[in-house]
């Protein structure tokens, strides 16, 4: 019998000649080196402005003796679903820290910011209600609002007066707002006074995602609604452990009811393998660094000020309004090729294409970190300027 490819194979080798002949083909690139300022990858040693450890606390010396700690006593895994026999110590630990950070009455904990968005807006909204989203939000709270089955509504980018007249327009039985508070790829804040003042005028629900807020802005770290002094008026903020917090997983402050609910209701929580508890001690570690010592927090802001003032003097649109700083070069091609002239130079930036931004928004992505010296933000700087990156070039 002749033999022949799997039929998968030959979907997929279609699909990837496809993806490469547009540039958009993605490969792994494996670190040899904890998260940092400066990293290895394979025989390079390169400054590091691809990653989201914000305030350098991935390899944190007091965060990993925290996980050491829970490791010798817990164990590596955690068995079962946190419903079944996976719930510990230091997960219930954990929720009441962040509960006492975010000032919310309860915290329920996910595994990642995906499956956090992707469990909660399903367990609150379906068939009959309306979900209204930022047309920039990320993948996971879009994946979210399809799933949760209600009706979408996706409003121009941050602007609030639009969103007041969707919910206006828009019969629904319940209606739920969700946008992200710093967005992840242009580094821009959400007009959040302004949303929530038309939810609060046609009784929607507000829901946002701080994963790139969280650690960065508020006198606390907690995030851009206290910054804004709006924690009690946003139902469900949601953080992740992942990004300035720099471990792993995610979480949502909101109501006790709420968090009551999701236990029932939100699947990725109900059937997914509880996060390790060293994974959770780590994160209680990173909130106390957070919350009591704001020295590495100034730090980074400080770093943002400089790029901010460099970018400029280049010519290049710039405000100092969170640690994500993109330059956009428009094509594939044209990103790519400088990722790759920065990485020659001893940067890895990497190159963001679509889907991930618009067709024709194609841009290095630059985020800072407080782990980062001022020559590092100066090297990089001057990188831009030898290789013509200015608004003419752009």
């Amino acid at each position: 019998m002749k033999s022949s490819a799997p039929v998968a194979e030959g979907w997929a080798r279609e699909d990837l000649e496809a993806l490469s002949a547009k540039g958009l083909r993605r490969v792994l690139e494996p670190l040899d080196s904890p998260q940092g300022a400066e990293v290895r990858l394979g025989d390079e040693r390169l400054i590091n402005f691809s990653s989201n450890d914000y305030l350098g606390l991935a390899a944190s010396p007091a965060v990993r003796a925290a996980a050491v700690s829970a490791l010798e006593r817990y164990g590596v895994g955690t068995g079962a679903s946190r419903l079944v026999v996976g719930d510990m110590v230091p997960h219930q630990q954990l929720e009441a820290r962040l509960a006492r950070f975010e000032r919310a009455q309860a915290v329920r904990l996910f595994n990642s910011g995906y499956a956090a968005n992707t469990g909660i807006l399903p367990a609150l909204v379906g068939p009959g209600d309306a979900v209204f989203s930022d047309a920039l939000n990320h993948a996971s709270l879009v994946d979210g609002c399809r799933l949760s089955r209600a009706r979408v509504v996706v409003y121009p980018h941050a602007e609030a007066g639009a969103l007041a007249r969707a919910l206006a327009d828009t019969p629904a039985r319940r209606k739920l707002v969700v946008t992200d508070s710093v967005f992840s790829m242009d580094g821009d804040v959400a007009p959040l006074r302004e949303l929530v003042a038309a939810c609060e005028a046609h009784g929607a629900a507000l829901m946002v995602d701080e994963a790139h807020a969280t650690g960065v802005l508020g006198a606390r770290g907690a995030g851009l609604c206290e910054a804004l002094g709006l924690e009690d008026r946003v139902d469900l903020r949601m953080g992740t452990l992942s990004k300035a917090l720099g471990g792993l997983g995610a979480y949502v402050a909101t109501s006790r009811a709420v968090a009551d609910l999701l236990v029932s209701r939100a699947r990725p929580f109900v059937y997914s393998t509880a996060l390790p508890a060293a994974l959770c001690a780590a994160a209680a570690c990173a909130v106390d660094l957070v919350e009591h010592d704001p020295a590495p927090r100034e730090r980074l802001w400080g770093h943002i000020h400089r790029f901010t003032e460099g970018l400029r003097s280049l010519g290049l649109p710039a405000e100092p309004r969170s640690a994500i700083f993109p330059v956009i070069l428009g094509e594939p091609a044209r990103a790519l090729d400088a990722a790759k002239r920065l990485r020659e130079e001893g940067l890895l930036v990497k190159a963001i294409r679509p889907p991930t931004v618009p067709e024709g928004t194609s841009r290095l992505r630059f985020c800072l970190s407080a782990a980062h010296s001022t020559d590092h933000i100066d090297l990089a700087l001057e990188a831009l300027r030898r290789l013509g990156v200015t608004r003419e070039a752009c």
